[in-house]
């Protein structure tokens, strides 16, 4: 598939407008489960929560630093090279991992902002191929609706309520 040229700030205005929304929910999809329900995997090999939420994070270090924000997530030897999930390993506690989302979102998000039509026209290599920074961005994006639905799906699954949207008030 040949990428597009695109226009930097139509384009990225819109990524912007989902980045926001995924910055806020991810704290509410991850609100109040248990630690042991973020491992659990009810006897399944699917993801967990745990690993779902600490490899969200670690997409957007990976992207900062693309940007030449050098910073790691705590967690990042769990996580960098798109390792998988790592059957009997304990992973960092979900207030870990978003304190950490915490502390990139803003960072990204103004890098996003100001990220050339230069860089978002160069080749990423990824497994398989090259797609475009821009290609890649808009992956991410995509990537992290359908991890946070996930985590949606486990919340019912383990029988949690489901997730509250950013207008909706915190449940006592």
């Amino acid at each position: 598939m040949e990428a597009l040229k695109t226009d930097k700030k139509a384009f990225i205005e819109g990524f912007i407008l989902l980045y926001d929304l995924h910055t806020a929910l991810f704290s509410n999809v991850i609100e109040n489960i248990s630690e042991e329900d973020a491992h659990n995997r009810l006897n399944t090999k699917a993801n967990h929560v745990a690993w779902l939420t600490g490899s969200l994070v670690q997409e957007r270090f990976d992207l900062a630093n693309a940007l030449d924000i050098e910073e790691q997530q705590k967690a990042n030897a769990l996580f960098e090279g798109h390792k998988g999930v790592q059957d009997q390993l304990t992973y960092p506690s979900l207030a870990s991992f978003k304190e950490n989302w915490i502390d990139i979102s803003p960072k990204l998000r103004t890098a996003l902002l100001a990220v050339s039509q230069e860089k978002l026209d160069s080749s990423v290599p990824m497994p398989g191929g090259e797609m475009t920074f821009f290609d890649w961005v808009f992956f991410i994006i995509h990537r992290e609706s359908y991890c946070i639905g996930q985590i949606g799906l486990w919340r019912r699954l383990l029988g949690y309520d489901a997730m509250r949207y950013p207008m909706e008030p915190e449940k006592k």
